[in-house]
């Protein structure tokens, strides 16, 4: 049967105990395309979001500028709609963009089964370097294939096409590759660390990487962090520009009941996510030489009922009690720590915002600058939950804790 409709309303009525093994590969095969087909599905939704999106802030998809402008704003949506990372909500919106613009041959072909995501990926992301008109003729010649190919063969087969489609790309690309490997490249990585003292050097990179952007500098923010940990590591940071003028940061939530020991809940790093409650409890009685901050909450409530720091450098009033409140980046999903992000006037100071307590809250500053390019707006509800609502007149809510781990 077509993928469809009538398909996923049969497939919902069967009962696989009753099917010997035999049927029930069939009925996986079917489960396959019926899925492969709502995921197309899904995915042409979200290119026309970007659409939506673009109609109502007024912008040109026919220009580059505005096309990238309205699929920043239409990723903004799809991530708070579907409590998507800011990453996964990008790479999401790229392929379906990808699948409508360059290869609709492949959209079609996954809306009607015949392939599945796996080799749907592989057909647009190992094309994506061929002019459309290449990336086309390289899709024909073997996305009748694809279905009966691994995703091992699939790939190798469009490699092999794509090299004959362009030689000289071919070869500029491999001499890219063997220059990258002749530079010498390497993971080092640390496993199992204890999760608060790797907050406090995460914290600390991020702060130092932050620093150095400026006039003249030309890497990416990833390039900025990975040569800073180097450094930190070869202990070549003599370097005045590495002093930032404080050490990393850990901010520590907990229950009082689990600080005095009378019970175990973890606590919550910002940021990072729930720690075991003798690591709560030991972020609070030690001193290592960061800044320690920490929150204590009812266990009932989870009302403030203390907070404190520390470490040697105080920070300034409102903003620790905006930290405090919210943990977080209060954007939909966002689990930027507070003490990264901008303090965003929710009534705008221009138009007569206080800067007070009550009219900030913490925002990163991608969100930030959504909030501001997309029309965006919030507003804090009683209970001191955050409700926003998107462009499009949706209200999402985001709890008073912030976007903290459940």
């Amino acid at each position: 049967m077509a993928p469809g409709p009538i398909l996923g309303a049969f497939l919902s009525s069967i009962d696989l105990d009753a099917l010997s093994g035999v049927n029930q590969l069939v009925v996986l095969r079917a489960q396959q395309r019926q899925l492969s087909h709502d995921q197309a599905r899904l995915l042409a939704t979200m290119a026309s979001v970007v659409d939506a999106v673009a109609d109502e802030c007024e912008m040109d998809l026919d220009h580059a500028m505005g096309l990238a402008d309205a699929a920043d704003a239409a990723a903004t949506e799809i991530r708070a709609a579907l409590l998507l990372t800011r990453r996964a909500a990008d790479r999401e919106l790229e392929f379906a963009l990808e699948l409508r613009r360059r290869l609709p041959r492949v959209q079609a072909a996954l809306a009607s089964g015949l392939i599945d995501r796996r080799r749907a990926g592989i057909l647009v992301w190992d094309t994506l370097h061929l002019a459309v008109a290449e990336s086309r003729a390289v899709v024909e010649q073997v996305l009748d294939d694809a279905a009966a190919l691994t995703t091992g063969q699939l790939r190798a087969r469009i490699r092999r096409l794509c090299m004959a489609a362009d030689p000289g790309e071919a070869r500029r690309r491999y001499a890219a590759a063997v220059d990258s490997t002749d530079a010498g490249t390497a993971n080092l990585t640390g496993m199992n660390l204890p999760a608060d003292r790797v907050a406090e050097i995460r914290d600390r990179i991020e702060q130092i990487a932050r620093s150095l952007r400026g006039s003249g500098e030309t890497r990416s923010i990833d390039q900025l962090r990975a040569d800073v940990y180097l450094d930190l590591l070869a202990g070549t940071v003599s370097d005045p520009k590495y002093d930032t003028g404080r050490r990393g940061v850990i901010d520590l939530q907990l229950d009082v009941e689990t600080l005095v020991e009378l019970a175990d809940t973890p606590g919550e790093l910002a940021g990072y996510g729930p720690v075991i409650a003798d690591v709560a409890r030991r972020v609070v009685a030690e001193h290592t030489g960061a800044e320690w901050r920490y929150t204590v909450t009812s266990p009932d409530s989870g009302a403030v009922i203390a907070c404190g720091i520390t470490g040697r450098r105080p920070v300034a009033g409102q903003r620790r009690a905006v930290q405090t409140r919210n943990p977080t980046c209060v954007f939909p999903g966002c689990r930027m720590p507070a003490t990264h992000s901008d303090l965003d006037h929710r009534t705008p100071h221009a138009r007569g915002g206080d800067t007070a307590v009550d009219n900030l809250a913490p925002l990163c500053r991608h969100d930030h600058c959504a909030k501001h390019a997309y029309g965006w707006t919030y507003r804090r509800l009683p209970n001191d939950d955050i409700e926003w609502t998107n462009p499009l007149g949706r209200a999402t809510v985001v709890p008073a804790g912030g976007n903290r781990s459940p």
